[in-house]
Order: C-alpha cells, then sequence, then structure tokens
C-alpha cells in the first residue's frame, strides 16, 4: 500500500510498445484514467481538533473529545469516533482542481470503515502530525490495542489507510460500507485483457517475463459512482483478507487459474487485518494501475519506490454496465465468520 506520489502515466499505447505490440491493448469505453496523484493534486490541508498543517507543522498530543471529530481539508474530509478510530462520511469536497475526479461537487465516498476491536477501546490521548498535505493520527487503549490513520489532502492518488494493532497479535475486522450512488463492479478493461503481461519490463505480452515492472494482469474490482462519473477508487489492502459474503454476486469465472471476484457485495465489503497491517484505499490512475500485490510487512514498513509511469494503466469504462455491478449492496454474511489467523 503507498500513499501519493509523483509519476507519469503509461497509458495503453505505451504498454503496447512495453511489450513490442504494435496495436493498442485498449480501446477506452470512455476518458482515459485519471493522472497519477503528484504535488500538483497535494495543495490542500487538514484542520483536526483545533490543528492545522497548512502554515507550520503541528506536531504532539491533545485531548481526546468525548465525540465523533471531523477532519477538514480543502479536497477531503471525514468523521473519526474517538473510542474505535473508525471514519464516517469520507467524501471528496469537490475542490477545484485539475485532478478532481468529483465534476466539481461534494461527492461522498465511504458511510464508514468501522473496525471491531471486540471490546478493546482506546483511552490514551490523541498524537496527531500535521504537516502541508499529510496527517498521521494516533492513539492506544488498553490491552495493547491501538489505531493509527494516515491521511493526504489530495484530490486523487493513495490517500488514506488504517492501521490496527493488537497486544495479542490477532486480526482485527473493517468493515466497509460505501455511500449512496457509490458501488464495487468488476473492471471490465482487466477482464478483456486476463493473463496478459504490462509493463516496461515485458518482453512478451503472453509470457512476461514477470517482474517488478512486468505484471500480469488479474481481476479487478474497483469503484465507482453513478453521481460522479469520474470518479474511480480501489481498497487497497496490505496483511489483509477480504472474508467472502456469500449472498452477494455476480461471481466471475476465468480458466487461467487467477483469483477472482467471488462471494463480493456491491456497497460493502469485509477485511481481516493483520495486526500492524494495513486497510486504505487509493484513487485515480493508482486505482487501475497493473501492479503487483504490495509486500507482506506488519513492522517498519518503507514507502514503496517511484515506478515513473512503468507499469500499465487499464483505466475504467465510462458507463459501468449492470452486468460488472456487483449485488447486492450488502448483506450480514462473514460479519460473524470466525477470524482469519493472524
Amino acid at each position: 500500500m503507498r500513499l501519493s506520489r509523483d509519476r507519469t502515466r503509461l497509458g495503453p499505447s505505451a504498454a503496447a510498445a512495453a511489450v513490442g505490440i504494435l496495436i493498442p491493448l485498449v480501446s477506452p469505453v470512455g476518458p482515459p484514467a485519471a493522472q497519477a496523484a503528484s504535488s500538483r493534486f497535494c495543495d490542500g490541508s487538514y484542520t483536526v481538533l483545533g490543528k492545522t498543517g497548512s502554515d507550520i507543522r503541528f506536531r504532539g498530543t491533545v485531548p481526546a473529545p468525548a465525540s465523533r471529530f471531523l477532519v477538514q481539508g480543502k479536497y477531503t474530509r471525514f468523521e473519526i469516533d474517538p473510542t474505535t478510530f473508525a471514519v464516517y462520511n469520507y467524501t471528496f469536497t469537490g475542490a477545484r482542481n485539475e485532478g478532481d475526479m468529483t465534476g466539481g461537487r461534494p461527492t461522498p465516498v465511504y458511510a464508514g470503515k468501522v473496525p471491531d476491536h471486540r471490546g478493546l477501546t482506546l483511552t490514551s490521548a490523541i498524537s496527531l502530525e500535521l504537516r502541508d498535505e499529510d496527517m498521521t493520527i494516533t492513539r492506544t487503549g488498553t490491552n495493547g490495542l491501538s489505531m493509527k490513520i494516515q491521511a493526504k489532502d489530495c484530490a486523487q492518488g493513495g490517500i488514506f489507510q488504517m492501521e490496527p494493532r493488537r497486544g495479542d497479535g490477532t486480526r482485527t475486522r473493517i468493515v466497509h460500507q460505501l455511500a449512496d450512488d457509490v458501488f464495487y463492479f468488476d473492471n471490465s478493461n482487466f477482464r478483456a485483457h486476463l493473463g496478459e503481461f504490462l509493463g516496461s519490463e515485458c518482453q512478451d505480452v503472453q509470457t512476461g517475463p514477470a517482474s517488478t515492472f512486468c505484471v500480469r494482469v488479474t481481476p479487478r474490482v474497483n469503484i465507482a459512482s453513478d453521481a460522479a462519473p469520474k470518479l474511480i477508487l480501489r481498497d487497497s489492502a496490505q496483511v489483509a483478507t477480504r472474508i467472502r459474503q456469500t449472498s452477494c454476486g455476480p461471481d466471475f469465472t476465468n480458466t487461467l487459474g487467477l483469483a477472482e471476484t467471488q462471494d463480493h457485495c456491491g456497497a460493502m465489503s469485509v477485511w481481516d487485518v493483520a495486526s500492524g497491517g494495513r486497510m486504505g484505499m487509493v484513487t485515480g490512475e493508482d486505482a487501475t494501475e497493473v501492479a503487483n500485490p504490495p509486500t507482506t510487512c506488519t513492522t517498519d514498513c518503507q514507502a514503496e519506490n517511484q515506478v515513473r509511469g512503468r507499469l500499465a494503466n487499464l483505466g475504467f469504462p465510462a458507463l459501468v454496465p449492470t452486468t460488472s455491478r456487483l449485488t447486492p449492496r450488502s448483506s450480514t454474511d462473514g460479519l460473524s465468520a470466525p477470524l482469519t489467523a493472524p
């Protein structure tokens, strides 16, 4: 998982050239994917609990309020429950920016990102760091519990992640619930190229060989919005397992032995996150990049290297067909399933 970084875009024609193919690999159905996040997309800053990162850096502790508090940025805003660090009402504000995906309108994306601490609570003062567009907020609690949220106030990119830790080393279940008009879908641009190898190091589209910058296309679940057709996101998990919800679908299949889109609701996803793992989201081009999965890391993790346009980007259809959308929107299946192994 990565937060925003600078890089240039590798579109379909560049991907084809990288693997020695003369014809385009993708015929875009709609507008090209949004550009990856860069400094020009990240000129905002957050105000949190009376502190701001707009002019000077704040790093210290603040008293925890008794109820939800607002994290207000130029491009994004959301609320945090101080006792659990559950996140509610994550919204893009629609502020003017060349990377805006909302059409200039406030656009809610997640109704909630809610962890289940199984009886533990956060009790300490809140540790807060604000600098320019970056925010890191942490709180600890009973029996070794801690929660950290990192966010960037940007119009798009890798801009949010939540990190739970527990003294017993077990996993934390986190439930994502999307806002109205927002939905999960199986990206047909990826499905059209399943099994192909794309990227600047590829020697052959069918055989690769696989490497850091030659990646095999696998199924991709993205998040889109009927209210904001240019909006594109993806849940981004590191050392986390999605819990299947058997009443949800539709299930897709392939003959290549690739992991598939199965038992996934249309506006809900359930994750078991390792102690020290991360559950976040990426937006814009980061959400439709053909990239290797994140490394397995729960301690002293380092940011990934900048790819600088060396990976392919397949985008997404301008109008997501009904057959690609996952249904029903939610289910109670999986919520009470046993936690996956640490």
